[in-house]
Protein backbone atom coordinates (compact mmCIF):
# COMPACT_ATOMS: atom_id res chain seq x y z
CA UNK A 1 0.00 0.00 0.00
CA UNK A 2 1.62 3.29 -1.40
CA UNK A 3 1.76 6.26 0.91
CA UNK A 4 -0.52 9.32 0.41
CA UNK A 5 2.56 12.04 -0.06
CA UNK A 6 -0.92 14.57 0.52
CA UNK A 7 -0.96 13.39 4.16
CA UNK A 8 2.63 15.49 4.87
CA UNK A 9 2.35 18.35 2.67
CA UNK A 10 5.58 17.79 0.88
CA UNK A 11 7.19 20.98 0.02
CA UNK A 12 9.13 19.81 -3.28
CA UNK A 13 8.19 20.64 -6.80
CA UNK A 14 9.98 18.11 -7.85
CA UNK A 15 8.66 14.44 -9.23
CA UNK A 16 11.77 12.75 -8.39
CA UNK A 17 11.96 13.47 -4.83
CA UNK A 18 8.22 12.62 -4.36
CA UNK A 19 8.91 9.57 -5.94
CA UNK A 20 11.81 8.63 -3.74
CA UNK A 21 9.98 9.28 -1.06
CA UNK A 22 6.54 7.45 -2.04
CA UNK A 23 8.77 4.77 -3.14
CA UNK A 24 10.59 4.34 0.86
CA UNK A 25 7.83 4.67 2.38
CA UNK A 26 6.37 1.14 0.52
CA UNK A 27 8.94 -0.38 1.57
CA UNK A 28 11.44 -0.23 -1.77
CA UNK A 29 8.62 -1.67 -3.72
CA UNK A 30 7.58 0.14 -7.26
CA UNK A 31 5.05 2.40 -7.06
CA UNK A 32 1.90 1.23 -9.19
CA UNK A 33 1.05 3.55 -11.91
CA UNK A 34 4.51 5.38 -11.88
CA UNK A 35 7.48 3.61 -14.43
CA UNK A 36 11.01 5.25 -13.75
CA UNK A 37 14.30 4.69 -15.55
CA UNK A 38 17.65 6.18 -15.02
CA UNK A 39 20.42 6.76 -16.82
CA UNK A 40 24.04 8.06 -16.18
CA UNK A 41 26.96 9.96 -18.32
CA UNK A 42 29.83 11.59 -17.68
CA UNK A 43 28.61 13.17 -14.28
CA UNK A 44 24.68 13.87 -15.24
CA UNK A 45 21.87 11.96 -13.72
CA UNK A 46 18.66 11.33 -15.88
CA UNK A 47 15.92 10.29 -14.11
CA UNK A 48 12.51 9.76 -16.74
CA UNK A 49 9.62 9.45 -14.98
CA UNK A 50 5.77 8.51 -16.41
CA UNK A 51 2.90 9.42 -14.19
CA UNK A 52 0.66 7.16 -16.01
CA UNK A 53 -2.48 7.15 -14.18
CA UNK A 54 -4.48 8.89 -11.07
CA UNK A 55 -3.08 6.23 -8.81
CA UNK A 56 0.34 6.81 -9.69
CA UNK A 57 -0.32 10.57 -9.12
CA UNK A 58 -2.33 9.77 -5.78
CA UNK A 59 0.86 8.20 -5.11
CA UNK A 60 3.41 10.97 -5.02
CA UNK A 61 1.08 13.37 -4.92
CA UNK A 62 2.18 14.52 -8.87
CA UNK A 63 -0.35 15.27 -12.12
CA UNK A 64 0.12 12.16 -14.17
CA UNK A 65 2.65 13.10 -17.03
CA UNK A 66 6.09 12.87 -18.06
CA UNK A 67 8.88 14.21 -16.19
CA UNK A 68 12.64 14.29 -17.02
CA UNK A 69 15.23 15.21 -14.24
CA UNK A 70 18.71 16.16 -14.99
CA UNK A 71 20.88 16.27 -12.14
CA UNK A 72 24.82 17.13 -11.77
CA UNK A 73 25.87 17.96 -8.37
CA UNK A 74 29.45 19.08 -9.86
CA UNK A 75 27.87 22.27 -11.31
CA UNK A 76 28.46 23.96 -8.17
CA UNK A 77 32.38 23.84 -9.46
CA UNK A 78 31.67 26.46 -11.88
CA UNK A 79 33.53 24.43 -14.35
CA UNK A 80 32.87 26.06 -17.84
CA UNK A 81 33.29 22.87 -19.86
CA UNK A 82 30.96 20.90 -17.62
CA UNK A 83 28.06 23.41 -18.05
CA UNK A 84 28.20 23.57 -22.06
CA UNK A 85 28.51 19.70 -21.79
CA UNK A 86 25.34 20.23 -19.62
CA UNK A 87 23.56 22.74 -21.54
CA UNK A 88 24.34 20.01 -24.62
CA UNK A 89 22.72 17.27 -22.76
CA UNK A 90 19.56 19.29 -22.13
CA UNK A 91 19.07 20.17 -25.87
CA UNK A 92 19.33 16.53 -26.59
CA UNK A 93 16.68 16.04 -23.80
CA UNK A 94 14.24 18.32 -24.71
CA UNK A 95 14.60 18.01 -28.19
CA UNK A 96 13.28 13.85 -27.74
CA UNK A 97 10.76 15.67 -25.17
CA UNK A 98 9.11 17.86 -28.12
CA UNK A 99 9.13 15.01 -30.34
CA UNK A 100 7.67 12.66 -27.74
CA UNK A 101 4.76 15.36 -26.93
CA UNK A 102 4.03 15.30 -30.80
CA UNK A 103 4.94 18.77 -31.03
CA UNK A 104 6.46 19.47 -34.93
CA UNK A 105 9.76 20.83 -35.59
CA UNK A 106 8.15 24.13 -37.11
CA UNK A 107 5.41 24.80 -34.29
CA UNK A 108 5.64 28.23 -33.03
CA UNK A 109 7.18 28.10 -29.67
CA UNK A 110 6.07 30.94 -26.85
CA UNK A 111 8.67 31.19 -23.62
CA UNK A 112 7.62 32.47 -20.66
CA UNK A 113 9.97 33.19 -17.93
CA UNK A 114 8.21 33.25 -14.16
CA UNK A 115 9.74 34.72 -11.23
CA UNK A 116 10.56 38.38 -10.10
CA UNK A 117 13.78 39.38 -11.46
CA UNK A 118 14.28 41.97 -7.92
CA UNK A 119 14.72 38.82 -6.39
CA UNK A 120 17.77 37.03 -6.89
CA UNK A 121 16.23 33.14 -6.13
CA UNK A 122 12.72 33.84 -7.88
CA UNK A 123 15.39 35.68 -11.54
CA UNK A 124 15.20 32.36 -13.22
CA UNK A 125 12.75 32.84 -15.27
CA UNK A 126 13.63 36.34 -16.43
CA UNK A 127 17.12 35.59 -16.74
CA UNK A 128 16.76 32.82 -19.26
CA UNK A 129 14.26 34.95 -21.44
CA UNK A 130 17.19 37.49 -21.79
CA UNK A 131 19.20 34.79 -22.99
CA UNK A 132 17.11 33.23 -25.26
CA UNK A 133 16.96 33.19 -29.01
CA UNK A 134 13.66 35.01 -30.23
CA UNK A 135 12.99 35.28 -33.83
CA UNK A 136 8.72 35.36 -34.04
CA UNK A 137 9.70 38.85 -35.22
CA UNK A 138 11.53 37.87 -38.28
CA UNK A 139 9.09 35.56 -39.12
CA UNK A 140 6.22 38.12 -39.19
CA UNK A 141 8.40 40.81 -40.65
CA UNK A 142 11.03 39.64 -42.87
CA UNK A 143 10.27 35.64 -43.63
CA UNK A 144 11.92 35.52 -46.81
CA UNK A 145 15.03 36.24 -45.00
CA UNK A 146 14.79 33.70 -42.50
CA UNK A 147 16.96 30.71 -42.96
CA UNK A 148 16.57 27.12 -42.79
CA UNK A 149 16.43 25.54 -39.48
CA UNK A 150 14.60 27.71 -37.16
CA UNK A 151 11.23 28.24 -35.70
CA UNK A 152 9.30 31.40 -34.76
CA UNK A 153 10.24 31.80 -31.14
CA UNK A 154 8.96 34.59 -28.66
CA UNK A 155 9.62 35.16 -24.66
CA UNK A 156 8.34 36.88 -22.33
CA UNK A 157 8.51 37.86 -18.44
CA UNK A 158 5.50 38.79 -16.95
CA UNK A 159 6.59 39.96 -13.27
CA UNK A 160 4.59 38.21 -10.52
CA UNK A 161 1.47 39.09 -8.74
CA UNK A 162 2.98 41.66 -6.14
CA UNK A 163 4.48 43.83 -8.53
CA UNK A 164 1.95 43.73 -11.36
CA UNK A 165 -1.66 43.18 -9.86
CA UNK A 166 -2.46 40.63 -12.57
CA UNK A 167 -1.90 37.03 -12.30
CA UNK A 168 1.10 35.35 -14.56
CA UNK A 169 -1.68 33.03 -15.36
CA UNK A 170 -4.10 36.06 -17.26
CA UNK A 171 -1.11 38.06 -18.62
CA UNK A 172 -0.32 34.64 -20.70
CA UNK A 173 -3.85 33.72 -21.68
CA UNK A 174 -3.66 37.60 -23.53
CA UNK A 175 -0.48 37.00 -24.96
CA UNK A 176 -1.15 33.35 -26.53
CA UNK A 177 -4.45 34.60 -27.50
CA UNK A 178 -3.15 37.19 -29.45
CA UNK A 179 -0.02 36.08 -30.65
CA UNK A 180 -1.16 32.44 -31.35
CA UNK A 181 2.07 30.31 -30.18
CA UNK A 182 1.52 26.17 -30.92
CA UNK A 183 2.98 25.84 -27.68
CA UNK A 184 4.52 27.62 -24.20
CA UNK A 185 7.68 26.57 -22.61
CA UNK A 186 7.06 28.14 -18.84
CA UNK A 187 10.37 28.73 -16.86
CA UNK A 188 10.24 29.27 -13.09
CA UNK A 189 12.52 28.60 -10.00
CA UNK A 190 11.36 25.70 -7.75
CA UNK A 191 11.50 24.77 -4.20
CA UNK A 192 13.38 21.34 -2.95
CA UNK A 193 13.86 18.89 -0.04
CA UNK A 194 16.94 17.97 -0.27
CA UNK A 195 19.91 20.47 -0.23
CA UNK A 196 22.33 19.07 -2.99
CA UNK A 197 19.84 19.35 -5.89
CA UNK A 198 19.67 23.46 -5.12
CA UNK A 199 21.35 25.00 -8.39
CA UNK A 200 22.25 21.87 -9.48
CA UNK A 201 18.89 20.14 -10.73
CA UNK A 202 16.83 20.56 -14.08
CA UNK A 203 13.17 19.38 -14.15
CA UNK A 204 11.09 19.24 -17.42
CA UNK A 205 7.25 18.37 -17.90
CA UNK A 206 4.72 18.38 -19.53
CA UNK A 207 1.94 18.54 -16.68
CA UNK A 208 2.59 22.93 -17.02
CA UNK A 209 3.46 24.51 -13.77
CA UNK A 210 1.57 26.83 -10.84
CA UNK A 211 3.23 29.92 -9.98
CA UNK A 212 4.37 30.08 -6.13
CA UNK A 213 3.58 26.64 -5.69
CA UNK A 214 7.03 25.41 -4.51
CA UNK A 215 6.81 28.18 -1.81
CA UNK A 216 3.32 27.15 -0.47
CA UNK A 217 0.94 29.69 -2.46
CA UNK A 218 -2.04 28.36 -4.39
CA UNK A 219 -2.62 29.73 -8.05
CA UNK A 220 -3.88 29.47 -11.15
CA UNK A 221 -1.42 27.55 -13.29
CA UNK A 222 -0.03 27.51 -16.27
CA UNK A 223 -1.48 24.75 -18.02
CA UNK A 224 -2.89 23.25 -21.23
CA UNK A 225 -6.66 23.58 -19.67
CA UNK A 226 -5.76 26.79 -18.79
CA UNK A 227 -4.41 28.39 -22.31
CA UNK A 228 -5.59 25.66 -24.38
CA UNK A 229 -2.27 24.65 -25.81
CA UNK A 230 0.60 22.46 -24.45
CA UNK A 231 3.03 23.66 -22.03
CA UNK A 232 6.40 22.30 -21.03
CA UNK A 233 7.80 23.57 -17.67
CA UNK A 234 11.28 23.97 -17.03
CA UNK A 235 12.26 23.98 -13.48
CA UNK A 236 15.12 24.19 -11.16
CA UNK A 237 15.59 24.35 -7.31
CA UNK A 238 16.61 27.48 -6.31
CA UNK A 239 15.29 27.44 -2.26
CA UNK A 240 14.52 24.76 0.39
CA UNK A 241 13.26 25.33 3.72
CA UNK A 242 15.24 26.14 7.02
CA UNK A 243 12.55 22.66 8.36
CA UNK A 244 14.23 20.58 5.55
CA UNK A 245 17.94 21.61 6.56
CA UNK A 246 17.48 20.74 10.37
CA UNK A 247 15.67 17.72 9.37
CA UNK A 248 19.01 16.88 7.33
CA UNK A 249 21.61 17.91 9.87
CA UNK A 250 19.81 15.65 12.31
CA UNK A 251 20.03 12.80 9.69
CA UNK A 252 23.88 13.64 9.20
CA UNK A 253 24.35 13.82 13.28
CA UNK A 254 22.55 10.12 13.18
CA UNK A 255 25.33 9.01 10.90
CA UNK A 256 28.25 10.11 12.31
CA UNK A 257 27.40 9.14 15.62
CA UNK A 258 26.63 5.89 13.81
CA UNK A 259 30.12 5.63 13.39
CA UNK A 260 31.31 5.87 16.86
CA UNK A 261 28.87 3.81 18.57
CA UNK A 262 26.03 1.09 18.12
CA UNK A 263 23.85 2.75 20.73
CA UNK A 264 22.81 6.61 18.99
CA UNK A 265 19.67 6.19 21.05
CA UNK A 266 21.41 7.49 24.52
CA UNK A 267 22.34 10.29 21.96
CA UNK A 268 19.39 11.30 20.25
CA UNK A 269 16.85 9.77 22.04
CA UNK A 270 13.40 9.67 20.42
CA UNK A 271 14.90 11.21 17.19
CA UNK A 272 16.45 8.41 17.03
CA UNK A 273 13.42 6.08 16.35
CA UNK A 274 11.96 8.13 13.75
CA UNK A 275 11.80 7.73 10.21
CA UNK A 276 12.57 10.61 7.93
CA UNK A 277 8.69 11.76 7.13
CA UNK A 278 8.03 11.43 10.73
CA UNK A 279 10.55 13.64 11.92
CA UNK A 280 10.30 16.35 9.38
CA UNK A 281 7.16 16.95 10.40
CA UNK A 282 8.32 16.91 13.84
CA UNK A 283 10.85 19.57 12.73
CA UNK A 284 7.93 21.61 10.95
CA UNK A 285 5.63 21.56 13.91
CA UNK A 286 8.19 23.22 16.09
CA UNK A 287 9.16 25.97 13.59
CA UNK A 288 5.98 26.74 11.41
CA UNK A 289 4.13 28.44 14.80
CA UNK A 290 7.44 30.46 15.76
CA UNK A 291 7.97 31.69 12.31
CA UNK A 292 11.42 30.15 11.57
CA UNK A 293 10.21 27.59 8.64
CA UNK A 294 12.18 30.13 6.31
CA UNK A 295 12.94 29.99 2.72
CA UNK A 296 17.08 29.74 2.70
CA UNK A 297 18.88 29.76 -0.27
CA UNK A 298 22.70 29.02 -0.48
CA UNK A 299 25.16 32.57 -0.39
CA UNK A 300 26.64 32.15 -3.85
CA UNK A 301 22.72 32.23 -5.31
CA UNK A 302 23.83 35.28 -7.22
CA UNK A 303 26.36 33.27 -9.53
CA UNK A 304 24.84 30.16 -9.33
CA UNK A 305 21.09 31.56 -11.03
CA UNK A 306 23.35 33.34 -13.50
CA UNK A 307 25.01 30.20 -14.88
CA UNK A 308 22.33 27.83 -14.61
CA UNK A 309 20.18 29.97 -16.26
CA UNK A 310 22.64 30.40 -19.30
CA UNK A 311 22.41 26.59 -19.30
CA UNK A 312 18.62 26.18 -20.10
CA UNK A 313 19.19 28.72 -22.59
CA UNK A 314 21.59 27.82 -24.44
CA UNK A 315 19.94 24.13 -24.43
CA UNK A 316 16.67 25.64 -25.38
CA UNK A 317 18.26 27.34 -28.24
CA UNK A 318 19.50 24.60 -29.72
CA UNK A 319 16.38 22.26 -29.23
CA UNK A 320 14.48 24.92 -31.07
CA UNK A 321 16.44 25.54 -33.84
CA UNK A 322 17.61 23.14 -36.15
CA UNK A 323 20.47 25.38 -36.64
CA UNK A 324 21.73 25.67 -33.77
CA UNK A 325 24.90 23.39 -33.10
CA UNK A 326 24.13 21.11 -30.60
CA UNK A 327 27.93 20.46 -29.31
CA UNK A 328 28.54 24.81 -29.67
CA UNK A 329 25.36 26.03 -28.17
CA UNK A 330 26.91 27.88 -25.28
CA UNK A 331 27.86 30.22 -28.64
CA UNK A 332 24.24 31.34 -29.07
CA UNK A 333 23.71 32.71 -26.31
CA UNK A 334 23.93 36.60 -25.90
Amino acid sequence: MCMDLTLYELRTDLALEARDIATAANKGQEIPGVHSETTRDNGVRITKIHVMNEEGSRAINKLPGRYITIEVPALRQKDSTLQDRVATKMAQEFEKFLTEAGIPKDAKALIIGLGNWNVTPDALGPLVVENVMVTRHYFELMPDDVGPGYRAVSAVAPGVLGTTGIESSEIVLGIVEKSKPDFVIAIDALASRSLERVNTTIQISDTGIHPGSGIGNKRKGLTQEVLGIPVIAIGVPTVVYASTIVNNSIDLMHKHFKQQTSNTGQILGLLDSMGEEERLMLVREVLSPVGYDLLVTPKEIDEFIEDIANIIASGLNAALHEAVDLNNVAAYTH
